[in-house]
């Protein structure tokens, strides 16, 4: 019997390579099977999200179209309201030019018409004032108030009493208890009753009394104290023009100014700021007072000024007055102080004002 020949390359070899074979396939797609579901799995979310983005792309194009024809129709109804608006322009400009006509015909007489019955609208309330404030229509003749005096004796002063806002600065500083640095001392450690009583300041509201007398009808005032700090008469009125011919308001105003007691420092340069501040300005200032001051804006911690430094505080005081306006000084009494008259003469006559010293027994 024949001997098989062995064969490497058997029916049984090649059924083994056929089955590895197989199973390589088998797990290929088995893992590539499972790739594709991982992939899916993933571009499904950016799918979902590249939707959405395409969802509001889509309505901010709708939106956008919506917004645009709303800006067209917009833009129409401006146009038609710009050509009303011209034509309505040109209308009233037509109007306006046939008033103009007709107002150049009459302007005169209409002005001239009104000036009079303001003027007469004045005259009626200056003379239910002065009723009001005086005992009968013919007392004080032209005069708001009445100051006769010892005798009714009335003195040439020089005195510029004009001017349409008067504007009244009173000294009432301790240096006016007295013409003596002792006397000042004495006084200032008195009760408020007897510094009041003090004959150099009784002097001095006599005189602030005298010159409410004078005061022209037609005219505004006001009138502050100072020492330190500078403030009106009348509480609440700082800052405000009074009317001469309201004869009440007056003569509170010196009823209240015979109740001021002097005390304190001096501080010229507040009192001019207070002049400078009032709105409008006055076109006349009447200052009374008795030497240099002795402080600035604000207290000085010496106890003594110099005469040097009180020039000097009276140079920057000046500085604070308001432009071109005329200042009429009257100067009292005050020893000590040599150089107060040339100051003060010199100071009226650059702004054109008037400088007066009176005597005890005036006005």
């Amino acid at each position: 019997m024949k001997r098989r020949t062995t064969n490497v390359f058997s029916l049984s070899f090649i059924d083994a390579l056929t089955c590895g074979l197989g199973a390589i396939i088998l797990l290929y797609v088995i893992v590539n099977a499972r790739g594709t579901a991982s992939r899916n799995e993933v571009t499904s979310e950016l799918r979902g999200e590249v939707d959405r983005m395409e969802r509001e792309a889509l309505q901010g194009r709708k939106n956008l179209i919506e917004a645009r024809n709303t800006y067209e129709q917009v833009v129409e109804e401006l146009a038609k309201a710009q050509g009303l608006s011209r034509q309505l322009i040109k209308a009233i400009e037509e109007k306006q030019a046939e008033l103009a006509g007709y107002e150049n015909d009459t302007l005169a007489s209409k002005e001239h018409i009104n000036k009079l019955k303001a003027d007469i609208k004045s005259l009626e309330e200056g003379m239910k004032r002065l009723e009001g404030g005086s005992t009968s229509r013919d007392d004080y003749g032209s005069k708001i108030r009445r100051f006769p005096g010892e005798g009714d004796r009335q003195y040439l002063t020089g005195l510029k009493m004009g001017g349409e806002r008067i504007f009244i600065l009173v000294d009432a500083s301790a240096s006016m208890l007295d013409d003596t640095v002792i006397g000042i001392i004495r006084r200032r450690n008195l009760d408020d009753e007897q510094k009041i009583r003090s004959a150099k300041w009784q002097h001095l509201v006599s005189s602030v009394d005298w010159l409410t007398t004078q005061l022209p009808l037609t005219s505004k005032f006001q009138i502050y104290t100072f020492n330190e700090t500078a403030m009106p008469l009348i509480e609440g009125t700082e800052g405000k023009w009074l009317e001469v011919n309201n004869a009440p308001q007056l003569n509170e105003m010196v009823s209240r100014l015979r109740k001021v007691v002097p005390q304190k420092g001096t501080s010229l340069v507040n009192a001019f700021l207070a002049a400078r501040r009032i709105s409008p300005q006055p076109d006349n200032i009447f200052l009374l007072t008795d030497g240099l001051p002795t402080m600035g804006e604000e207290k000085s911690r010496e106890n003594k000024v110099s005469g040097k430094k009180r020039l000097n505080l009276f140079s920057g005081a000046v500085k604070a007055l308001p432009p071109n306006v005329p200042v009429n000084i009257i100067l009292y009494h005050m020893e000590g102080d040599p150089a107060a008259a040339s100051s003060y003469w010199q100071l009226a006559m650059v702004t054109d004002g008037s400088f007066f010293s009176p005597s005890h027994d005036w006005p």
